[in-house]
């Protein structure tokens, strides 16, 4: 069977962490690796995941559960470590505190994308398997369905609009993922650079992006301080111009101050 590997990155998430592997943990595919990279957390999160990982163990149908803990040099630095000890076909970033909606996700996804017709030459798969994303609170309370809506035919050009597709509700090909690793440059916005060149080697490659029509992700949305969240705009600007180039980004941008004051204005 195709084989997913979801890629969980912790430090100090001890509060949030349960959630996400429990939602692994309960899906009825079977054909599945977790892999939990830590920062070296000081609050027990290392030893939830050894403990997580013994109970998939010991289960008959538990999935494959690897726990790395060790310092790192941030987010997607942990990102690009899931990528190099990846083995799936496809790999999915699922961070502390975001969970998969329901335990036939996987299921769906696989049987959505019709990856069963793939499974005797996988070099034809899909690049990326892409769905919808819904927001949870702190607490894992359902907030609302995300603003931006994961378009019918995506492509690389698609995210000229904003990141349509959430990064937890993106599974890309694992041997094109490790092509075009997370760049480091970038301290809030490599996930979006990363879909957007993922999605061009998909292009170069004529392979196709498949909308599985489903709820794919809960995504824990957090908060930014005021500082960061100007860091992440900057950042994001610059991923845009220099994957659209600046006349484009430049009208981009201003589309979206336009809609922003239009809708104070109502």
């Amino acid at each position: 069977m195709i084989k997913f590997t979801l890629v969980t990155i912790t430090y100090n998430a001890a509060s949030v962490f349960m959630r996400t592997a429990e939602s692994v943990l309960a899906q009825t595919y079977h054909c599945v690796e977790h892999i939990i990279v830590d920062g070296a957390s000081k609050d027990g999160t290392a030893d939830m995941a050894m403990e997580y990982k013994r109970r998939s163990d010991g289960m008959a149908n538990g999935h494959e559960v690897r726990v790395v803990s060790e310092p790192d040099k941030g987010l997607y630095d942990a990102m690009n470590k899931g990528l190099r000890l990846a083995t799936g076909d496809y790999v999915c970033f699922l961070n502390a505190g975001d969970f998969l909606p329901d335990e036939s996700t996987l299921h769906l996804i696989y049987n959505n994308a019709r990856l069963g017709s793939f499974e005797n030459d996988t070099s034809r798969m899909p690049a990326v398997l892409y769905g919808d994303t819904d927001l949870v609170d702190n607490d894992g309370r359902y907030i609302g369905r995300r603003r931006l809506v994961p378009p019918e035919r995506l492509t690389w050009r698609s995210f000229r609009s904003g990141m349509l597709v959430c990064h937890q509700a993106f599974y890309a090909r694992l041997d094109i993922a490790r092509r075009t690793p997370y760049d480091l440059r970038y301290r809030f916005s490599a996930d979006v650079d990363w879909c957007i060149r993922v999605m061009k080697e998909a292009a170069r490659m004529s392979l196709p992006l498949a909308n599985v029509h489903a709820t794919v992700a809960c995504y824990q949305r957090e908060g930014q301080t005021t500082e960061n969240h100007r860091a992440s705009l900057r950042e994001r600007f610059d991923v845009m111009r220099r994957h659209y180039g600046l006349t484009v980004t430049l009208a981009m941008h201003a589309w979206f101050v336009a809609r922003a004051v239009l809708k104070r204005g109502r």
